[in-house]
């Protein structure tokens, strides 16, 4: 039964994820934007969980690669003859340069890698709170960068003229690459082996394990993933700035994780889903569009208070930080 239970673990979290792809699809198109963001959300929830449910590392630095992710798809499928008129400080080669939407998905997790290898083979030695701080620092600089370097981007002005092309196609597949992707890192030799780092570092390098080594490969896949779903992302919305990429994402997809089960891939899926859908009645009661009529802030008020409600009662999340297995009797 142990092959049922790992097969479980990767199809059921597919199975909420296509069916929340399918309600997508059918929705009006006011409420397709809530299904779009919560799909986006379990790819941007599940490539944290890669690094941070593995590794025990908490990192608030991750956004940091989705938001390079959005902006380099974003800036790179912007036409042309619109960037001389729009974003004209750009370095020549960007500016010159147009691709089309699945090339800037594999250009936005690219960068994301990249950034990641560089930031973390310093960072990738630290632990505890030392490397909170750090990865923090790594979300400073990259939102400061962004905002200031018109080089690269728009700066401090909104990223637009982006094409809208993640549709609830493109938004499940991408959530269920990525989710696909996770589920066999969690199975491979180097997933078992950041696990073992993670229970007990000391007695893993005491049989040869590299704790610097395995922490480094997962916070790069971890990039990786989030560049992929930053690039999903900018696409999403069809225009971009950096604070929509900063304090508040990263505080959500962080309290989605947690919520939900730090140390597991269904855990980071439900999660995900459970917190985007609050958080989408919320943003609905904030506007007046919901029978509540909730003051501007309610979202981040009420879904702190639930991270912390959490946190006290079952600190483990919803799941349990367990991965979803069928019952003990069923199994013999």
């Amino acid at each position: 039964m142990k092959r049922v239970d790992t097969a479980l673990g990767l199809l059921v979290p597919a199975i909420l994820v296509v069916i929340v792809g399918v309600l997508a699809a059918t929705a009006s198109r006011a409420n397709e934007i809530h299904y779009l963001s919560a799909l986006v959300a379990v790819a941007m929830v599940v490539a944290i969980y890669v690094f941070v449910g593995n590794s025990g590392v908490l990192s608030f630095g991750q956004i940091s690669f989705v938001a390079v992710g959005a902006f380099a798809a974003g800036v790179l499928t912007v036409p042309s003859q619109s960037k001389s008129f729009v974003l004209p400080d750009l370095f020549p080669f960007l500016r010159d340069t147009t691709v089309g939407n699945l090339a800037s998905l594999g250009i936005a997790a690219a960068v994301g890698g990249a950034f990641a290898f560089l930031v973390g083979m310093p960072l990738m030695r630290l632990s505890g709170l030392a490397a909170g701080i750090a990865t923090f620092a790594v979300l400073e600089v990259t939102h400061n960068l962004l905002r200031e370097w018109t080089s690269i981007g728009p700066g401090a002005t909104t990223l637009s003229l982006v094409p809208e092309t993640t549709d609830a196609l493109q938004a499940t597949l991408g959530a269920l690459a990525v989710v696909l992707v996770a589920w066999l890192y969690g199975l491979s030799r180097p997933g078992r082996l950041l696990r073992a780092t993670r229970e007990d570092a000391a007695a893993a390098q005491a049989v040869g394990v590299s704790v610097h080594r395995q922490r480094l490969g997962a916070f790069t896949l971890s990039g990786v993933l989030a560049g992929f779903a930053g690039g999903l992302y900018v696409h999403m919305l069809g225009s971009i700035t950096t604070e929509q990429v900063y304090l508040e994402l990263t505080f959500l997809t962080l309290a989605m994780l947690v919520v939900g089960g730090i140390a597991s891939l269904w855990g980071a899926v439900v999660g995900a889903l459970a917190v985007s859908g609050l958080d989408s009645l919320l943003a609905k009661a904030e506007d007046g569009s919901f029978v509540l009529d909730a003051p501007s802030g309610t979202r981040l008020v009420v879904v702190g208070a639930m991270m912390a409600l959490v946190l006290v009662l079952r600190p483990a999340g919803i799941t349990g930080g367990r991965e979803l297995s069928l019952p003990r009797k069923m199994s013999e």
